[in-house]
């Protein structure tokens, strides 16, 4: 055959062909598009898997993953128009519980995934390895366990990474530096070992590197010069030791850098801020760097915060003439600074043109010479100022006065002298003031009188003289107040013990004050800690010192009471420390100081007599002393008092024979008649048990699996009230009258159910208040299937959960009932904190933990995550037992990083709430991410004097707030500011700076005052 037939041949053969695909393909799907309908199909199927292993969804997101829609139109999925083929999947902030399903791996065109923010728990899938288009995974706070997947290696497109605040353990996988297209890499807040991997230094892309706190050990290695593209450093919290590598100093375009909480060392070079021009952020406190801090880093024009804390630097701060400064934080305290040199202060000058200079702590330090007048230049925004514990000397310049913004002032331990001057009163917004452990001199400025706002006031160790000042009773804020260790003199203002604020200390011991104490001192209910100790005080004491119950410390010893100790003093059940030594006391030793837990009691030298109890406190030796007493006797032996004489000394106690025996016949009598008695009244009693029916909440009835079941008729539906984590509560009517209680059923399969059944019993047993929910019963069996059952009754609250009424009920709140809640809730929180015997953290407080009663009272409810602060506890981790430390949004941000349970937690949560409850949003509203939480977006507000962010139901009618004369609309916009500035202050993200309830407490009380008219504040 020819080479032209054989063509033709072929030819005719493929045309053939071609034409038979094309029929067949008109009938039969393409490979292609079989592939597409069984992607689709895949799709879905891993949805749903990914839905069955959510255990809790408490914002519905997945409510709608159901048949009835396609799910490319579900919540939080994301589909590509042209395959309709998952492209993203974001369940971010959602609260979901669960494990996360390996199906994930089947989602083939996924990009993005974005979990982060909720209570993921078990390993990471190691299938997500299979999502090659993969370029975003945010797995990032919450509780993901077991290693970091190697097979994230075949994720080549991936560029951020971040899976920061789990529980992940072992070594970063060395494939991760295979990743070339990484751009974003957080590994933070893990349990990683093992040193920084080398192979980091192969992603060259990246932007963001964060390991901090990962307990990775060891040196920094050398590898920096092949990351050219890096802004963001973070490795805080790793105990890395040595110095920084030499390629360190090749990161020209670094912008922000964390070394916090190491071991690092050496000395930073002198042209740092030359080398690193663009540097915003130095962090590097808790090392061990020396030398001096650089004077191209301190005159740097870009960066805006240097922390230097807390390490070794020493020599003079030199700042470089500039144009610009950007400074809003220098913290350098707790280092060597200081050169002894005149000038040694002219930095001040320097800072007088850094504009937003917020913080400037020097404190611990060894600087020395005058404070300079140009002290008044510096920034009116600086509100944090701290001098203390260095050698300065000479008087204060009254150009501090100059400082408007100042909330905190420290100038304590130094050698200042001098009259404090009146400018201080200027200070308005103060709210700390140490000048304790100087030499200051003269008269208390009455000025001081205008510090309404002061919260501490510490001015002890001076040679202040002359009489407190009236005004100091202005000053209604105050929580601590130290004057002692002066030479003041005269009497105690009535004015000062009428500061009910005071909840801290009062403290005017060793000066040379008189005059009796006044009847006011019982309104000092919170005060822990009163000293009135080294001075010329005399008369009775006052009964209403009695008032005092939260008082832990009393010292009234060397001074010239007389009398006896007033019985009203039994009332002191926290007192722990009593000293009343060396005054003129008499009578006998009340025996009310045998009840009371007292740890340390001191009564010498005065005229006490009569016997010596050996019970409570006279217990134990170390802890009472009463030398100094010459009538006294008894007591125990180590005390050294003599024998009390008997009534008869010399009688002869002999008896004869037959009144023996007749006692002794007596007595097997009456021991007879008592048993008798006792078997007959028992016995009585069982009877009036089994026929009697409890009447009322107050009976702790024995309650049963059966009666729950029967009262809530088999915990139907209907009686379905609500759900918590480890729980559900239903409504039911426990008796034949019929009272309606609430029950809540612990889910005993969740993991912390039993757990939370313990905590939530042991705290409502140490804890009884009207603005806590109220407990019937308990009940702790089986059911009908032979399965563990625990419940807790509780008095059913007629008008349901705040959170009801916040966001779904109609009518809502107004102002008034809002402040009412948030009055009920914090007096709730002062109880468990300070006034409960123990002390009681709730650790979940939110709006549907909030409970009202038919009169609109609050109560507080559900303690299931509860701790006790004992001192058992004290020394531990109070990490949760239940895994969980409060609910997202409204759990403190430090509870995250693993810190201990305190009450300043449960204040950031408080915060929260009244925030929600002034701006109607929750702080997990759609709008509050990257950066912004409902803090912040509350506090712009407030800086602006804005109500924008207010719930639109409290502002007046658009009618009455056009007329901008109307008092009522200035007065109510005025206390929702308020308002905010109260929830601001508690949800402060530093748990130092957090008010505590009894300031909370009395802002709510004058903002109410305001709002009833029985005040002029606003």
């Amino acid at each position: 055959m020819s080479a032209k037939t054989k063509r033709l041949s072929l030819f005719t053969f493929l045309f053939v062909t071609l034409l038979h695909i094309a029929a067949f393909s008109s009938v039969v799907p393409t490979a292609a598009a079989q592939n597409t309908t069984t992607g689709v199909v895949g799709d879905l199927a891993a949805l749903l898997a990914i839905k069955s292993m959510i255990q809790d969804d408490p914002q519905g997101i997945m409510t709608s993953w159901n048949d009835s829609v396609q799910f490319c139109q579900w919540p939080r999925v994301t589909c590509s128009s042209r395959h309709q083929r998952v492209t993203a999947l974001d369940l971010s902030s959602g609260g979901l519980i669960g494990t996360l399903s390996p199906s994930i791996g089947n989602l083939s065109f996924l990009r993005s995934i974005r979990f982060h923010n909720n209570s993921f728990s078990g390993e990471i899938p190691p299938e997500i390895g299979r999502l090659f288009r993969l370029d975003e995974l945010r797995l990032y706070n919450n509780s993901f366990e077991g290693n970091i997947p190697a097979t994230l290696a075949n994720c080549s497109n991936l560029q951020a990474l971040h899976l920061g605040n789990n529980n992940l353990i072992g070594k970063i996988p060395d494939g991760i530096g295979s990743l070339s297209k990484l751009n974003l890499l957080i590994l933070h807040r893990n349990n990683l070992g093992g040193g920084i991997p080398l192979f980091i230094g192969n992603l060259t892309s990246l932007d963001t590197l964060s390991l901090g706190n990962c307990g990775l050990g060891g040196n920094i290695p050398d590898f920096f010069h092949r990351l050219i593209n890096l802004r963001r450093l973070a490795l805080p919290g790793n105990n890395l030791i040595g110095n920084l590598p030499p390629s360190f100093y090749n990161l020209s375009v670094l912008e922000q850098l964390f070394l916090d909480s190491n071991q690092l060392s050496g000395r930073l070079p002198m042209n740092l801020g030359s080398i690193m021009p663009r540097l915003q952020v130095l962090s590097i406190p808790d090392n061990l760097f020396t030398g001096p801090l650089p004077p191209s880093v301190l005159s740097s024009s870009e960066l805006g915060v240097i922390d230097a804390a807390r390490n070794n630097f020493s020599g003079k701060l030199v700042i470089n003439s500039r144009d610009a400064c950007s400074f809003e934080i220098l913290s350098l305290s707790t280092n060597h600074f200081g050169s002894g040199e005149n000038d040694e202060m002219k930095f001040i000058d320097a800072l007088s043109i850094c504009n937003n200079l917020g913080v400037l702590d020097l404190g611990f330090n060894q600087m020395r010479g005058f404070l300079p007048e140009s002290l008044g230049n510096l920034s009116t925004m600086l509100y944090f100022l701290s001098f203390g514990s260095n050698s300065f000397s000479g008087g204060l310049p009254s150009s501090v006065g100059s400082l408007s913004g100042l909330t905190s002032l420290d100038l304590s331990s130094n050698q200042l002298t001098g009259t404090i001057p009146a400018s201080i009163g200027n200070l308005v917004n103060l709210r700390m003031l140490d000048f304790t452990n100087n030499s200051f001199s003269g008269n208390i400025p009455g000025s001081f009188g205008n510090l309404s706002l002061l919260i501490e006031l510490h001015m002890g160790l001076n040679e202040l003289n002359g009489a407190i000042p009236l005004s100091l009773g202005n000053c209604n804020r105050l929580l601590g107040l130290t004057l002692d260790r002066n030479n003041l003199t005269g009497d105690v203002p009535s004015q000062l013990f009428e500061l009910s604020s005071l909840s801290i200390t009062l403290n005017l011991g060793s000066n040379h004050l008189s005059g009796q104490i006044p009847r006011e001192i019982g309104d000092l209910q919170n005060v822990k800690e009163i000293i009135l100790a080294n001075n010329r005080f005399s008369g009775n004491l006052p009964t209403t010192l009695g008032n005092c119950r939260s008082l832990e410390n009393l010292n009234i010893s060397n001074n010239f009471f007389q009398g006896s100790l007033p019985p009203s003093l039994s009332s002191l059940r926290a007192l722990q420390n009593l000293d009343v030594s060396r005054n003129n006391f008499t009578g006998r030793i009340p025996s009310y100081l045998e009840e009371i837990p007292l740890v340390n009691l001191d009564l010498s030298f005065n005229g006490f007599e009569g016997e010596v109890s050996n019970q409570g406190v006279f217990g134990n030796r170390s802890s009472v002393s009463v030398i100094g007493n010459n009538g006294l006797c008894g007591g125990l032996p180590e005390l050294r008092l003599p024998n009390c004489p008997s009534t008869n000394p010399k009688r002869k106690n002999r008896l004869s024979l037959a009144v023996i025996l007749s006692i002794s016949i007596v007595s097997v009598l009456i021991c007879i008649a008592m048993v008798l008695f006792c078997v007959f009244y028992r016995r009585r009693k069982e009877i009036e048990d089994e026929v009697s029916e409890p009447n009322s909440g107050e009976s702790f009835v024995q309650v049963s699996y059966e009666m729950l079941h029967k009262a809530t008729d088999g915990f139907s539906n209907k009686n379905f009230i609500g759900e918590g984590s480890f729980s559900s509560v239903y409504k039911g009517y426990l008796d034949k009258d019929d009272v309606i209680v609430a029950i809540k059923v612990l889910n005993l399969h969740r993991k912390g159910g039993s757990k939370s059944f313990i905590s939530e019993c042991e705290a409502l047993r140490n804890a009884k208040h009207r603005n806590l929910t109220k407990v019937i019963t308990c009940c702790s069996g089986i059911d009908f299937q032979g399965n563990e059952f625990k419940a807790i009754v509780y008095e059913f609250m007629s008008n349901g959960t705040l959170d009801q009424w916040l966001h779904h009920e109609v009518p809502q709140l107004n102002l008034l009932q809002r402040l009412s809640v948030a009055l009920d809730v914090a007096y709730a929180l002062d109880y468990l904190h300070n006034h409960g015997g123990k002390t009681i953290v709730h650790c979940d407080l939110k709006p549907s933990n909030i409970l009202l009663d038919e009169d609109m009272v609050a109560h507080v409810g559900d303690f299931g995550l509860s701790k006790i602060l004992d001192s058992e506890h004290q020394n531990r981790n109070h990490s949760s037992s239940v895994g969980v430390r409060g609910t997202i949004g409204y759990a403190a941000p430090e509870y995250g990083v693993g810190s201990k349970v305190s009450t300043s937690g449960d204040m950031y949560s408080y915060g929260i709430l009244l925030l929600e409850m002034m701006t109607g949003k929750k702080p997990t509203y759609v709008m509050f991410q990257d950066g912004v939480g409902l803090h912040n977006y509350a506090k712009a507000a407030m800086d602006d004097g804005s109500v924008e962010v207010i719930d639109p139901i409290l502002l007046k009618d658009d009618d009455i707030r056009s007329n901008k004369e109307d008092k009522d609309y200035v007065k109510n916009d005025m206390c929702c500011l308020m308002l905010l500035k109260i929830g601001v202050s508690c949800s402060m993200e530093s748990p130092r700076h957090r008010i505590d309830t009894a300031t909370v407490i009395h802002e709510l009380h004058l903002i109410k005052d305001a709002i009833l008219g029985n005040s002029n504040d606003f």
